[in-house]
């Protein structure tokens, strides 16, 4: 049997494939574009990707080709109508950076939320040293303990920042843009609600139709001029240019964002001239990317690949 990594620099080179080589041959590009796709996957079995587009272009002359595995829980690159055609089975994975990006949540929030970057330089640059008085107060912050945190999107992920809010005593509401039926435990509000009320809200959904563009200049003017905002969804789910304006208007306080609409980055995006980090805080799409996520995603593709083929 032979395996192809089309995409491998995309899991990191830290993460240990060798378990692959159990089933074969195998063989790691470290990124493919479309073009180079149709010979690299030719005699190939197995093709495990990220980002990689999958559809008769790229795999059309891939006559040995049984399985397609994705690393990751988004199959939007699939051609799932072309794949079923050819009887070809696919698989994602879920679950798998549920604590991973929980953390990250988190680790957003009290960065903006306790101006962390300014005190840190503040100390750094030597300011400190010799200081009039043992406390600093020229930036104010607040306890989380109290405030109300709004969720678009109370999958797994959602859930496990609800959680954890609450246990840092905030008040924890969601909503459901797809107009899901309540779970129990948590509180459903309708979106203007949650816009109105939140002191935070952070976004953990899929990007679909009820969720694209979701968060515009509406949104962002509806919002407390308090609030902090944190997006670790998709980057579409919000219109940027509407926030980057939102955020130089001072219609909300703060943004953390760990997706943008394109990435890596463009240079024409209008949140790359935020320079303030008390207001912006952008991280290049590595909340899900923990050593032990990654690790964990690779041994259930590796499940799922013996479980295919009885092994």
């Amino acid at each position: 049997m032979k395996l192809v990594f089309l995409d491998a620099k995309t899991i990191g080179e830290d993460i240990d494939l060798s378990p692959y080589d159990q089933f074969g041959e195998v063989v790691k590009y470290d990124f493919s574009t479309s073009e180079q796709v149709p010979e690299r996957v030719a005699d190939a079995d197995v093709i495990i990707l990220n980002k990689v587009e999958v559809n008769e272009k790229t795999i059309g002359g891939a006559k040995h080709l049984r399985l397609v595995c994705v690393t990751a829980t988004g199959t939007n690159n699939l051609d799932k109508e072309y794949l079923d055609k050819r009887n070809i089975a696919w698989r994602n994975v879920a679950g798998y950076s549920t604590e991973s990006v929980a953390q990250h949540t988190f680790a957003m929030l009290f960065y903006l939320l306790e101006k962390l970057r300014y005190y840190d330089e503040y100390v750094k640059s030597g300011k400190y040293v010799n200081d009039t008085i043992f406390t600093h107060f020229a930036e104010h912050f607040h306890q989380l303990s109290g405030m109300t945190w709004g969720i678009i999107g109370l999958g797994n992920i959602g859930r496990r920042v609800a959680d954890i809010a609450t246990l840092f005593g905030a008040n924890v509401i969601y909503y459901s843009a797809s107009g899901a039926p309540k779970q129990e435990g948590y509180e459903q509000v309708d979106f203007d609600t949650l816009l109105k009320t939140s002191d935070i809200i952070s976004v953990h959904a899929p990007l679909n139709a009820h969720t694209k563009n979701l968060l515009d200049a509406s949104a962002f003017l509806r919002m407390k001029k308090s609030c902090i905002f944190l997006n670790l969804g998709r980057g579409p789910i919000v219109v940027e240019q509407d926030l980057a304006d939102a955020l130089n208007d001072g219609q909300i306080a703060a943004a953390g964002l760990d997706v943008l609409c394109s990435e890596p980055m463009k240079e024409d995006n209008p949140l790359l001239h935020i320079q303030d980090s008390r207001k912006l805080f952008i991280t290049p799409h590595i909340a899900w990317a923990s050593v032990e996520a990654r690790t964990k995603l690779m041994q259930i593709i590796h499940g799922q690949i013996s479980e295919f083929f009885h092994l």
